[in-house]
């Protein structure tokens, strides 16, 4: 059997970022490269109705040896827009001694337990760690390595008994599109993990309701030493705007089950600006408040300024897969249990973000998320400990053993 961080490795070395800007699933050409890569794989490895479709979405099977509902484990293929994808560059940091870690010589990026103190849970172990300049794919490569992991791991021993194991390799996670296209039909599973979390012992099923707010701000330019009276500097009322925002629904201050509204771009020139903004809250009565604030701040300003001076948009992404979860919550309780049987406490937290789970949990396949082992996605201090890895493949190797003969 492959190593599972040897496959992980592999798979890093294509560059499979989305694109929020395209129009097309998947958003970028190139992460079918990968998904042919994974076909092949799976075709080689045993796998059953293997199938790339023209979206970009690879599903396949392992056909059950008892009694038991079709479990599928679904991951992503894209990596996050927020930094570069190309060229990543993992190392292997061995032994890791609980010090400093220097990704890059040159211009000194240091990855620290000062900043970081949840390296320490890994001292002795070993790290995968970026040269500084990439975010390492973790998320979800990590999670496509372990699922096949798992596939290659049921396919050489039969004496394992399961129920059907279906899987599912998506595009376009990162820009809140994975489930668009998702194939519920194709992939024919009563329940479902997205490998897609953090940390070892992570097991989620609350998530954010999120939306996106598109402002588009029509100013007036006038040449500056005859503007009184006339101009209306669109970046200034981008900037009035936002500050009519509550300070502190901000993600700098907020964790855990608070909400947030997140500036992610802001760009123009004195006639026009656009701001777009991601709005999160657990809550959903919170969520539909923070929507509202941005209709209002609209309408006041619209009022001051004169009409169509703001123009919001609001584009609803995902929403919270709590209540869809709860009806069928022997998924976290083997999850759990699965965990607590390796010696792995469980971590029950919110996902402070989306995941395609989510949405599939809406389209009717409940499917809460599990850890990979990574940690600080999207940025150039990602890392994931091999030993997580390989941790987070005999979790799914006992949930799967969890769900032979499982009685819904």
């Amino acid at each position: 059997m492959i190593k599972v961080h040897e496959r992980f490795l592999k798979y890093v070395g294509f560059d499979t970022e989305s694109d929020p800007n395209s129009d097309t699933c998947p958003s970028t050409e190139k992460q079918k490269q990968l998904a042919n890569v994974l076909i092949e794989e799976m075709t080689e490895m045993g796998l059953e109705k293997v199938f790339l479709d023209e979206n970009g979405y690879v599903y396949g099977e392992i056909s059950g040896n008892c009694e038991g509902p079709k479990l599928a484990f679904i991951a992503h293929m894209d990596t996050s827009p927020d930094l570069s994808g190309a060229n990543i560059k993992p190392r292997i940091v061995s032994n890791y001694d609980g010090g400093d870690i220097v990704l890059n010589a040159s211009q000194q990026i240091i990855l620290s337990p000062k900043e970081f103190e949840h390296l320490l849970h890994y001292k002795g172990q070993d790290l995968i760690v970026t040269d500084g300049l990439t975010l390492l794919g973790a998320d979800n490569k990590a999670g496509i390595a372990e699922i096949l992991s798992l596939a290659e791991y049921l396919i050489n021993h039969p004496e394992v008994k399961h129920g059907p194991i279906k899987i599912a390799f998506t595009p376009d996670e990162e820009i809140g599109r994975g489930a668009n296209l998702f194939n519920l039909e194709r992939l024919d599973a009563d329940f479902g993990y997205t490998v897609d979390g953090g940390e070892l012992g992570e097991v989620e099923f609350e998530n954010f309701n999120a939306a996106t707010a598109k402002i588009k701000v029509k100013g007036s330019n006038i040449h500056p030493g005859s503007a009184k009276g006339k101009m209306k500097n669109a970046l200034i009322l981008g900037m009035e705007f936002h500050n009519m925002l509550p300070t502190f629904d901000n993600p700098a201050y907020t964790e855990k089950y608070e909400g947030f509204n997140h500036l992610n771009d802001f760009s123009g020139s004195v006639e026009s600006a656009n701001m777009l903004y991601i709005i999160r809250d657990h809550d959903l009565e919170k969520f539909e408040e923070k929507k509202k604030l941005f209709r209002d701040i609209e309408t006041f300003l619209n009022q001051k300024y004169g009409d169509a001076t703001i123009g919001v948009e609001i584009t609803d992404s995902y929403f919270n897969m709590r209540e869809k979860i709860l009806p069928h919550f022997h998924l976290i309780e083997n999850a759990k249990a699965a965990m607590q049987t390796l010696g792995i406490e469980p971590l029950v937290v919110p996902v402070r973000g989306g995941t395609d789970g989510a949405r599939l949990s809406y389209m009717g396949l409940p499917c809460p998320n599990i850890c990979t082992g990574g940690h600080n996605f999207h940025g150039k201090f990602e890392y994931i400990p091999v030993q997580s890895m390989e941790k987070t493949v005999e979790i799914l190797i006992e949930i799967v053993k969890r769900y032979a003969n499982f009685k819904i």
